[in-house]
């Protein structure tokens, strides 16, 4: 992207203003009443943060039109039409279904929360498209586990990871490369993998920077064996990457699972589409050379991620934390896990709940 492009960067997850119209006036643009010198910058995005919704009001003519809604598109302003013209069909029909498929509701049609979310959801889908372009470099998913019953899964969610090419490199932690749930999962997973076996009594954190050793891949992506992610969190990462020039991306924490209670929820107070010292351990996304440059992860037994990201952050790497929607945290008691949290926590910080699994829509559950 160049300098001043429109970008998520500073995306406002609740709207403080009414759905605004975005017309065109001889070809300027006149976004929600103010006429804008095309092309729309960063700066531009700026004052149109806090409406709900841009409505487009197709002009006579073309010139222009579609350049500035993509653009508003690539910042993630929720753009929309009530129709769209045959001729934006037939330059770009994935945008024109895009903008007819949501709408601000009626104010009083749904909970706050719950619209906030569906707004999200469209404006992902919109910078998705705008900001897509070939992703050429190769991604190592580096993943630990001694979990065997999770392999399969696990593995299953990154096969159908979407735009990108992808290798993994997986590390046995005091399990077998001869179980029969490790063969299993090994067998049917499509893509190249390296298998690393490491003691059960080996610290978390040096099976991890044995595993990333063996990457290839430019890119690295710690993933977690337990966890949901999205088709497209890979390419969602490298998009971030793309637009924010951030040295290492990740998501938000906001959904998670709790399993012994069979209860979703989400915590808002974790910002996203900002630069900060923290993203959710199991999506970090990193060059291999930062990685290398950082010093890779640490040898301890518990605390790697946020140890990984305190040194990232101390060397002056900047780390951008992008949309959490389609990333879902699984958790069941604090001792299962290197994060130990009691569930309790979880349902205190929650702005939301909901029985069962109820991811957001990005994360394409089925």
């Amino acid at each position: 992207m160049a300098e001043g492009d429109p970008a998520p960067l500073g995306y406002l997850r609740t709207p403080a203003a009414e759905p605004a119209d975005l017309a065109f006036e001889r070809g300027r643009p006149v976004a929600a009443g103010e006429a804008v010198e095309p092309p729309l910058t960063s700066a531009d995005v700026v004052r149109l943060r806090p409406y709900e919704g841009l409505r487009v009001v197709w002009p006579g003519g073309r010139d222009g039109v579609l350049d500035t809604v993509l653009r508003l598109a690539a910042a993630g302003v929720p753009v929309y039409a009530d129709e769209v013209p045959a001729w934006v069909k037939e330059a770009d029909a994935e945008l024109a279904g895009l903008l007819t498929s949501w709408a601000p509701p009626p104010a009083d049609a749904s909970v706050r929360s719950v619209r906030d979310l569906r707004r999200e959801e469209h404006s992902v889908r919109l910078r998705r498209h705008a900001l897509r372009t070939p992703l050429t470099r190769p991604v190592s998913v580096v993943m630990c586990s001694k979990r065997p019953h999770l392999l399969g899964a696990a593995l299953g969610q990154i096969a159908r990871q979407r735009h990108v090419d992808v290798e993994v490199v997986l590390g046995l932690h005091g399990v077998p490369a001869s179980h029969p749930e490790v063969r299993a999962a090994v067998r049917a997973f499509p893509l190249p993998l390296t298998v690393v076996e490491a003691g059960g009594a080996a610290p978390f954190g040096e099976v991890l920077r044995d595993v990333a050793a063996r990457a290839s891949g430019d890119d690295l992506a710690k993933w977690d064996d337990d966890d949901w992610y999205s088709p497209e969190h890979l390419a969602d990462m490298a998009l971030a990457r793309g637009h924010s020039g951030a040295d290492i991306v990740g998501t938000a924490a906001e959904f998670f699972y709790l399993e012994p209670l069979d209860l979703t929820v989400r915590r808002t107070d974790y910002t996203s589409e900002v630069f900060s010292d923290h993203v959710a351990g199991g999506t970090i996304f990193v060059s291999r050379e930062k990685y290398q440059e950082i010093g890779g992860f640490e040898g301890v037994t518990r605390g790697v991620d946020s140890t990984f990201l305190k040194s990232a952050h101390a060397s002056g790497a900047r780390i951008y934390r992008a949309h959490g929607l389609g990333y879902v945290l699984r958790r069941t008691i604090a001792e299962d896990h290197t994060w130990r949290l009691p569930l309790a926590h979880f349902l205190r910080v929650a702005a939301n709940q909901w029985r069962g699994f109820r991811p957001s829509l990005i994360l394409e559950a089925s």
